[in-house]
């Protein structure tokens, strides 16, 4: 029976075959999946076969060139997801997600970064489809449609399939579609393309909850977060009052440069030298998603975590906030944004004013030249030094918040700003880093230079925070020579989520400096500001605490689950020592913890989704 099947239906078969071959292939090859154990290996050859043994199995409804022309347009198609999944993953180590197709938009500003990541190879998964419609055209194809009873039994097995699929994956995984932030889970037990359509689910469903929220849904997370609060430092507390706030965002800066050498040289001596002089923020962790940069202004200003998929700015840019932009209002603070980009890149031209921004200085309001530009626009220096000038014709007191764009992705500089020389890795993206970020330090420092020659140094605090991560997993063989560490484990890579945050208070600090090694997040930003400049924060809807509270327990939960605190590291279901990075049991001291962490990110989730902050009233 199975051999006269294949005989009639060998076209429908070979696709089958060749796809499933194809995709197991690209799950190898172009994603870094993190396999641990031998049914996860399973689950990984089984998910994509549950996927097209349905998909493909309407073909047995059609025959002859119909049949065909199906069975090839869905090679097509789903060879189309995995390239636009590996060339996404390939800087993001993620997958595609509903609402980042609505960011395609990005796409035509990005040059160089997606050339950088798109690999001539990826033709090649069209070879199976040239055989295909090769061996369509010679060989004679099935005349007829199947049999009703051939149909029925192929949709049974087909079903089988798939809920053995899911059992093993729930098995494997429990709770697996509780936790939907953590994709790679996803993907590792349902696969890549029934992920897609469990994401298409959940968007549909997170669009109508705005619709049944109301105000006891908000009741329930401000209980949350009320109960967290952390009061501030007795000794802290105002200590920046009435001074004007210079905020900036150093793009893809993690904390990893900090006090290394290249040939001899300091990737980052100004910046070595500010912390010096300053509170040094040593165990601070980026929490973005996939809206990178947007994400970071959206935590910093919210004291919210982003969404789960695709970015805040353009998902619930029509939604309320209560941002820190807002709060200095009402404290006779004039809030403006630099960012030598187009104003409607990311969607901030109108998520600024639902932030409640007075001023935003985009590129337009910049004097940009060839000479003075790169890569993604305006360099640092000439943007930092530009914007000086302007900081000093606002309205005083003023919050600042000055975007840089020179250590961008897929970081390239001219021969004449490089100041020091590429580091010697396998990993040339890697080896470019170091010189952008390099740049920025100088432009930081002659940025500070302007500040007090336009004299406002003396009455500023000047905070310096790293946006997102810039090396991505996909360069872990680079990064372990770099650190001269023989591989990176899922621990490392959690540490390297550490980004630099320095908070420069002239007359301040330089007399008595900090560090604070306890961990924390862009999360914890907006109340540890608020407080230094005198503000309560108490009754606000927040989820990060005060990082100068003595009662604030060092936390930091990362978008994707993973989490610090004091004494753990927990990721990728194992939790580690924090200071060796040893494995612990499995259900051992992250259990609660954990259960912290999953309650934070879906209180978050609730609040964005249901734009409960509409019924937020202080």
């Amino acid at each position: 029976m199975k051999a006269i099947f294949i005989k009639k239906q060998w076209f429908l078969c070979l696709s089958i075959l060749l796809m499933w071959i194809k995709t197991y292939l690209v799950y190898k090859l172009g994603f870094d999946l993190q396999i641990n154990s031998f049914l996860e290996e399973c689950l990984l050859l089984m998910n994509p076969l549950s996927f097209i043994l349905p998909l493909f199995g309407i073909g047995l409804l059609l025959a002859g060139k119909k049949q065909r022309i199906f069975l090839l347009a869905a090679n097509v198609i789903l060879t189309g997801i995995l390239i636009a999944n590996t060339v996404f993953y390939g800087f993001y180590i993620d997958f595609i997600t509903i609402p980042v197709l609505f960011q395609a938009s990005n796409m035509g500003d990005m040059g160089s970064s997606v050339q950088e990541l798109f690999h001539p190879l990826y033709i090649a998964l069209f070879i199976d489809i040239a055989l295909l419609f090769y061996l369509g055209k010679r060989n004679a194809s099935v005349k007829e449609k199947a049999g009703a009873r051939t149909v029925k039994t192929y949709a049974w097995a087909s079903a089988g399939l798939i809920l053995c699929n899911l059992a093993l994956s729930e098995a494997e995984q429990p709770k697996l579609f509780t936790h939907p932030f953590d994709r790679e889970a996803l993907v590792k037990g349902i696969g890549l393309f029934h992920f897609h359509l469990y994401d298409t689910v959940s968007q549909t469903f997170y669009a109508g909850a705005k619709a049944f929220a109301d105000e006891d849904s908000l009741a329930a997370v401000s209980n949350y977060t009320q109960a967290d609060y952390s009061k501030p430092s007795e000794s802290k507390f105002g200590l920046a009052k009435g001074r004007n706030v210079i905020f900036v965002t150093l793009e893809s800066t993690q904390s990893f440069v900090m006090n290394k050498r290249v040939n001899g040289q300091e990737i980052t001596p100004f910046m070595n030298k500010l912390r010096k002089e300053s509170y040094d923020f040593t165990h601070f962790y980026q929490q973005t998603e996939q809206g990178k940069t947007s994400d970071s202004e959206f935590i910093t200003a919210n004291s919210l975590y982003p969404s789960s998929s695709g970015a805040v700015f353009f998902t619930k840019s029509g939604h309320q906030f209560h941002t820190i932009y807002h709060t200095l209002k009402d404290h006779d603070y004039y809030s403006a944004v630099f960012h030598a980009n187009n104003k409607a890149f990311w969607n901030r031209d109108e998520m600024y004013q639902t932030f409640g921004i007075d001023r935003f200085f985009d590129v337009d309001e910049f004097k940009v030249t060839p000479e003075a530009s790169t890569g993604w626009g305006l360099k640092d220096k000439e943007f930092l030094e530009q914007s000086a000038a302007k900081l000093k014709k606002l309205p005083q007191p003023f919050y600042s918040n000055l975007l840089t764009l020179t250590n961008h992705f897929p970081f390239e500089i001219g021969e004449q700003d490089k100041l020091i020389d590429e580091s010697d890795t396998s990993s040339s993206l890697l080896n470019r880093y170091v010189t952008t970020v390099r740049y920025e330090d100088e432009a930081l420092k002659h940025f500070f230079k302007k500040l007090k020659e336009e004299g406002l140094y003396d009455n500023a605090m000047i905070v310096l925070m790293g946006d997102h991560y810039g090396i991505s997993e996909a360069h872990n063989n680079g990064l372990a020579e770099f650190l001269g560490k023989e591989e990176i484990t899922p621990y490392d890579t959690v540490q390297f989520q550490r980004v630099p945050f320095i908070i420069h208070i002239p007359g301040v600090t330089d007399r008595a400096p900090e560090t604070i090694s306890a961990a924390g997040g862009q999360v914890d930003v907006k109340p540890t500001l608020l407080h230094l400049l005198g503000i309560e924060t108490k009754g606000s809807i927040q989820f990060g605490n005060d990082l100068f509270s003595k009662e604030r327990a060092p936390f930091a939960v990362l978008r994707n689950g993973s989490f610090i605190t004091k004494d753990h590291v927990y990721t990728k279901n194992t939790c580690y020592r924090r200071k060796t990075g040893e494995p612990l049991p499995e259900d051992g001291a992250c259990r609660h913890d954990k259960e912290k962490a999953e309650q934070e990110l879906m209180l978050s989730d609730k609040v964005l989704n249901g734009d409960l902050l509409r019924f937020y009233k202080q």
